[in-house]
């Protein structure tokens, strides 16, 4: 019998994917809100330190924030390519799942050379919009 009192736990024993979503979640916004403001340490993206030029993840962390505060031009300035990346990773997922291979091969490769192909761009003199920048 019930006693009333029920107590609601994440066991990853049983939901292994839902469990690791959600840590990394927190983690995510424990990093995002907590520890940058705080220490102002971030994570630096070291093919930028190496080489000077912009990778196509460079100002990801800045984009998230800037989301999580609902500026989404900003976040767009930032890193343009994760507004593009978004919905064709969750088509990705979508034919995944439903085993429509042929169109989750296609997006996973235009996914990939828009990936490579923004990386280029953004370290190119006439497309240097799409470099991470601050909106004034």
């Amino acid at each position: 019998m019930s006693t009333g009192s029920h107590k609601w736990k994440l066991d990853p024993r049983k939901h292994p994917k839902l469990f690791w979503g959600v840590s990394l979640g927190v983690g995510g916004l424990l990093y995002l809100k907590v520890w940058l403001p705080v220490t102002n340490i971030g994570v630096p993206c070291p093919f930028h330190a190496l080489t000077g030029f912009y990778c196509p993840g460079c100002g990801i962390t800045r984009a998230a924030l800037s989301l999580l505060e609902l500026d989404y031009s900003q976040a767009f300035r930032y890193n343009s390519l994760l507004f593009v990346l978004i919905p064709l990773y969750a088509m990705y997922v979508i034919a995944s799942r439903k085993k429509i291979r042929r169109a989750s091969n296609w997006i996973m490769t235009a996914m990939l050379i828009m990936t490579l192909a923004f990386g280029l761009l953004r370290n190119i003199p006439i497309f240097d919009f799409l470099a991470p920048a601050v909106i004034r």
